[in-house]
């Protein structure tokens, strides 16, 4: 298994939302906000090499999107989708799964892409199947009127008009090494991809835990749909992973991928932060 880092550029969220309860001046030095309490937080994908498959984690927003819609967001950076494929070696016919922790935009809009001559939509990876969970797709394409904004039919309709969408069931596999595990609080089913890579356990925490600095407990969003339950699910899982020695892959940090974690008197916590990359 071979893993790449798929880094598909920048956006800003508020502060206050993405720290839940944690007053501001806390949150504040973990990833300073600006004028309008706005933070930077990355959009990091993961494309991972096994045998004959190349899958590709998330997508980040795509360019679909209005100009109105982009500017609520403050995209920066230089990193594009396409670029970062093609630094790795790829191009998106190279790729033959798409896998979907959950279809809010900053995660699944990559998915489709305009036409030739922008009457319509068609699929970005034209030779992939697209991975989601039947019990989280029902939940975005009747979504609830608090997440509805997330949930961009553009984004997700033409997945399974394509043809090409195929769910994994709860507690399933893709294929040997690459195991799912399914998490409710921050919305219905998201799926979070387990790996064994060269021995180690990578988790990609999609916005479980978004950055390394939502590793202790109670950093929760305030995007989530039932935080009571994130904080059950986080407890279970950080426990886990700090006693099996998971390595965990971050998709918003904006500076870290990695860390390690270690037991502390104060519970959980981040040990070493690292690029994909030190991982051997």
């Amino acid at each position: 298994m071979k893993l790449h880092t798929i880094n598909t550029g920048n956006f800003r969220l508020d502060g206050g939302a993405m720290f839940g309860v944690v007053p501001k001046s806390i949150w504040n030095k973990l990833n300073p906000a600006d004028e309008n309490n706005m933070c930077n937080w990355a959009m990091r994908c993961l494309l991972v090499e096994e045998g004959n498959r190349l899958v590709l984690i998330d997508n980040g927003t795509g360019d679909k999107q209005s100009e109105k819609f982009f500017s609520h967001y403050f995209l920066n950076g230089d990193d594009t989708l396409s670029k970062s494929l093609h630094q790795a070696g790829f191009t998106e016919d190279d790729v033959t799964d798409v896998f979907l922790t959950h279809l809010h935009f900053d995660h699944c809009g990559g998915s489709v892409k305009w036409n030739k001559d922008r009457t319509g939509y068609e699929m970005a990876f034209k030779n992939a199947t697209y991975w989601s969970s039947e019990r989280h797709w029902e939940w975005a394409v009747h979504p609830n009127a608090r997440e509805k904004a997330s949930f961009l039919k553009e984004n997700i309709l033409p997945i399974k008009e394509s043809g090409q969408l195929k769910f994994i069931e709860d507690g399933g596999k893709l294929f040997e090494g690459f195991h799912v595990l399914y998490v409710n609080g921050h919305t219905e089913a998201m799926m979070l991809p387990i790996l064994n890579y060269n021995g180690t356990h990578l988790a990609y925490c999609a916005d479980l835990i978004p950055s390394v600095a939502h590793v202790p407990l109670p950093y929760i969003m305030a995007y989530d749909m039932k935080p009571l339950v994130t904080l059950e699910e986080k407890t279970k899982f950080l426990n886990e992973a700090a006693k099996k020695n998971f390595v965990l892959f971050f998709e918003h940090d904006p500076v870290h991928e990695c860390c390690t974690l270690e037991l502390t008197e104060k519970g959980v916590r981040a040990k070493d932060r690292m690029p994909l990359s030190a991982i051997k």
